[in-house]
Formats: structure tokens, sequence, C-alpha cells
């Protein structure tokens, strides 16, 4: 029985699979190659880089009109500034992927010798020049994990190849193609040697242009879904399939997470007579989330990085780009994959990602919290949420906390908003669960408080946050139309605003406060929504 692949490339024997060649345009590609280019395959981890890379070898290897070797460096990411120990790991992979996918030895049988005759700034050039020249066929290099590689070692190789460059095809790779996380322009490389930054388009100027694999469509999210339904006869039911494209914006490791873990984890399961819900996608959701899965720590790990930070941290308060944000950092952080471009602007790539970012930089508050806030006053008798106690509450603790926690605090500017989230978490876990949505220039960030009362009622507690923005009266309208129009897309059945005054050495009695506002709409669109106000 094939199953989601959640580790490593694909295999369409074992796995269930989209043909990797479709993941991307064979065509362009194969123009690429018959025009003698090198070029740039980026996207961020866990996309499916390795699955298409490796079936993109063998296909081109079938056509019997090239030699084509994929090969991982990423072991030489160890050697950092060591450019020998560096050049000499990069010529063994690409000797070790040579024997095992291709059964030549040449580069293995020669490495040591060129590198010793030649030296590490140009070793790899010769080890290339004299393979290719030794083949009958033109080669078709395809080098993965290119930005592992830092500093000067990376500088060497990049110039290597663009000295052998001119001697394509017969004395030289005839088409190589460099994979990473990133866009080989957007390198900013310090040369400890030459004592400044290189670029990558510098280093590389012979490149001929960049492609990005994208995440799955929606169409084939459903598509890798209903293999399982095809080989099994278990279904999945129409919402659950759209769940799993909300949750996971066609992010394919989310994808496969999320089915795997619905098919193949839970008990309830492995009944395959049972169909796969919404309501299953949503425990799954919460599993990977609690688990700490290795990809969605390795994306957690990045928010720790300054460039990072200059872009989430705004996305969370929602303010707007400042000067702070330069393109690099944007695209640094587009080309993880953590967030993207939306219709509304720049926004977190997906559902679980926003779920796990607010997560990861509350972490230990949280667990302090789990210790010194009890869930169990903030549930009324009838089973009902009783948030009026739950703002009063934060508002004290708010108060009590919020500056010991600013000051060592990461991500500062976003602190009270984070401390709001790590709150409510603590209060709502185990019962039901907070949907965020936040992005630049929104102005505010949206939480939905999803609280199942009973089997026929759910309490959807609308929350919009807010900055005291110079006037209160005015910041106070704004929230009020905002609010409202979260609240009727989310079928609220009440409504908060929370305005957070930043105000340096204001007194905090004339920042808390609690009163009871009405939104009327517009001439246009009268209504009358109230919505509760709290000053923090």
């Amino acid at each position: 029985m094939r199953f989601f692949n959640t580790a490593g490339p694909v295999n369409c024997v074992k796995h269930y699979c989209l043909d990797p060649l479709s993941r991307f345009d064979l065509e362009e590609i194969l123009s690429l190659i018959r025009q003698e280019k090198y070029f740039v395959l980026h996207a961020p981890r866990q996309t499916g880089k390795t699955s298409c890379m490796l079936a993109l070898m063998k296909y081109l290897n079938d056509t019997g009109e090239y030699l084509s070797l994929y090969t991982n460096i990423e072991s030489a990411q160890v050697a950092r500034e060591d450019v020998t120990s560096g050049i000499r790991s990069v010529m063994s992979s690409i000797g070790i992927y040579a024997r095992d996918f291709l059964g030549n030895q040449f580069v293995l049988d020669n490495d040591n010798e060129i590198l010793q005759e030649r030296g590490a700034y140009n070793a790899l050039e010769e080890v290339l020049s004299q393979w290719s020249s030794h083949e009958q066929l033109p080669i078709v290099l395809i080098i993965d994990e290119i930005d592992a590689l830092i500093g000067d070692t990376l500088i060497s190789l990049l110039r290597q190849l663009r000295s052998g460059y001119s001697r394509r095809p017969a004395n030289f790779p005839s088409s190589i193609i460099l994979c990473g996380v990133r866009d080989v322009r957007d390198y900013r490389i310090y040369s400890n040697q030459e004592k400044s930054i290189i670029t990558g388009d510098s280093a590389l100027n012979i490149k001929a242009k960049s492609l990005r694999l994208g995440n799955f469509s929606r169409e084939e999210t459903i598509s890798l879904c209903l293999q399982h339904t095809t080989e099994t006869g278990q279904k999945f039911e129409p919402n659950a399939l759209d769940k799993i494209w909300e949750n996971s914006q066609g992010q394919p490791w989310l994808v496969n997470a999320l089915a795997y873990d619905a098919c193949f984890e839970l008990l309830e399961t492995k009944d395959r007579s049972i169909p796969i819900t919404v309501e299953i996608i949503e425990k799954t959701k919460m599993r990977l989330i609690l688990r700490h899965e290795t990809h969605l720590d390795q994306l957690a790990d990045k928010l720790r990085e300054e460039r990072v930070r200059r872009i989430l941290e705004p996305m969370i308060e929602g303010t707007s780009v400042d000067s702070s944000i330069n393109d690099d950092d944007l695209s640094y952080a587009i080309d993880l994959g953590l967030v993207t471009r939306g219709s509304d602007g720049l926004q977190i790539a997906n559902p679980i990602y926003r779920e796990v970012i607010p997560r990861q930089l509350t972490a230990i508050t949280s667990y302090n919290l789990e210790a010194t806030i009890l869930r169990a006053p903030f549930i009324r008798p009838d089973g009902r949420l009783d948030t009026r106690y739950l703002f009063t509450a934060f508002q004290q603790f708010y108060r009590e906390n919020s500056g010991s926690w600013l000051e060592i605090a990461q991500y500062r500017e976003a602190g009270p908003q984070l401390l709001l989230m790590a709150f409510l978490q603590r209060v709502v876990n185990g019962g039901g669960r907070i949907e965020r949505e936040y992005g630049l220039g929104r102005g505010r960030l949206d939480l939905l408080i999803i609280w199942p009362v009973q089997s026929d009622e759910i309490q959807r507690i609308v929350i919009e946050c807010k900055v005291l923005d110079h006037s209160l009266e005015k910041t106070i309208r704004d929230g009020l139309s905002q609010t409202y129009r979260y609240a009727d897309t989310c079928s609220a059945t009440e409504s908060h605003l929370v305005i957070f005054d930043r105000t340096p050495e204001k007194p905090w009695d004339e920042k808390i406060f609690c009163r009871e506002e009405v939104y009327s709409g517009t001439e246009v669109h009268p209504v009358r929504f109230p919505v509760t106000v709290w000053g923090l």
C-alpha cells in the first residue's frame, strides 16, 4: 500500500505522488538545456525540489542525448570558510552521486589528484573540465543545496563554474542547474579574503534565468488526496478536502502531513469505511502543531533571524511597511516560504504557519501561564466561555506583567499582541481554537475564538486588536468599522475591540478601561452592531 510521504524525495512506487515533471514547465527547462544555459531553480524547503530534479535527471538520461547527474552538496556546509575542505567535499559529493546514479567512477578516481595539483580555487573547474572531455554526451549537472555553502567557499564554487562556462559543452558541463532555497541573485556573500560583500550575480554572471518551484494548486492538492481514496476506498468528504487546501495553501509537506496523519495515524480512521471529515483534518492540524514536527521547527527557527523579525513583527502588529524593511529582507522571507503576496498584501503563507509563529515566539510565556492561569474559572456552568471575566483578568495580568515581558521579548513592538495571544491560548486550548489573521498594512490583528458549547451551539468570538494612534476616539471609530467587517465575515456571536496604548509614562488608570460601543454603519448601509471596547 502506498502512503503520503513526509520525509525525503518522493518515490511514486511507494508514495502517493504527483508527476514530478508536471510541477514545473518542462518545455522551458528543456529549452534552456538545449541552449546550453546555466540557470537557477529555487523554492522553500520541503517543496519537492529534490524529487523534481531526480525525475529530470532520469528523463534526460532516458533521452540518450545527455549525461545528466543530480548531486547534493549539503555536506560541504560544515567546511564553512575553509575553501579547501569545502571544494574537496563538493567534488567528493559529485563523485559519489556519479558512481551511485550513473555507475561512473571518473570524478572519484581523479578528484584528489586534481585537488593536489590545482589547489582548491581551480580544482572543481578542472575536474568538471576533464570529466566533460572524457564523456561522449554533453553533461547536464544539477547541484542541489547550493546555498548551504557560505563565504569564500561559495564564492570559489560560483567563480569556478563561471570560469569554465566558455569551454562548454566539449570541455565543461553543457548546462548546470543550481538548486536552493534562494535565488543566486539574492546572495550577499561576505568574503574574508577580499574583506567585502560579493553578490551572487557578480560571482555567477552567466546565469540565464531563475525559476521558482511553487506549491501545489488546489486541483493538485485534491488529486493527491484522492489517490488514497482510489487505492483504499476511504473517502474524503468534500469539505475535508477544502480544509486541507485552506490549512496548507498547497505547501507540499503540509498537504502530505495532514493527509498522512488523518489516514494513517488516527486510530478511528484506520477503518477505511470511515470517511475523512473536516473535524478530523482540524484535529490533525493541531496534532502537527503540538508535536513540533521537524518541518515546523525548522521554519520556526528562522524567526530568530533579524531580517525575518523585520518582516514578521509589523505583520503581527498590523502596521505598514517602514524604512527598516528592505527588498532583500522581503525576498528572503518569501523564499523561505514564510510569507506570500496575497490579494490583501503581504500575508503569512498559510493558517498553520499563522498558528506556529505566535506559539514559538511565546513558548516560555505559555509554559509559565500553564502553571499560573487556571482554565476552569473562565468557563461558565453552562459551558460558555466567560469573555468579560477573561478580558478583565487579562487587563490585570497585562498591567502586572507586560513591562518585564516586553523588556526581554525579541519581537518587542508586537509584544502586546503576542502576550494577548499567549493568554488566550492558555484559556482556549483543549476546549476550542483560535484563528488568526494578520499582515502588513492591515492596521489591526484579527482573532477569532471558536468555542463549542454544545453539539448544536458554538461561540464565535471576534477580537480586533489595534494600537492607539494619536486620538483614542479615532482609533475606536476605525476599530469599530474593522471589527464589524470581520465579525460579519465570521458570523460572530460577540465582538471585542482591544486597544493597546503604548504612550510612555501614561498612568495605567488612564489606559485601562472597558466600555460598550455601537457601530452604526454608514448612511447607505446602517446597522446596529454592539462591540465591547477594552483599553490596555
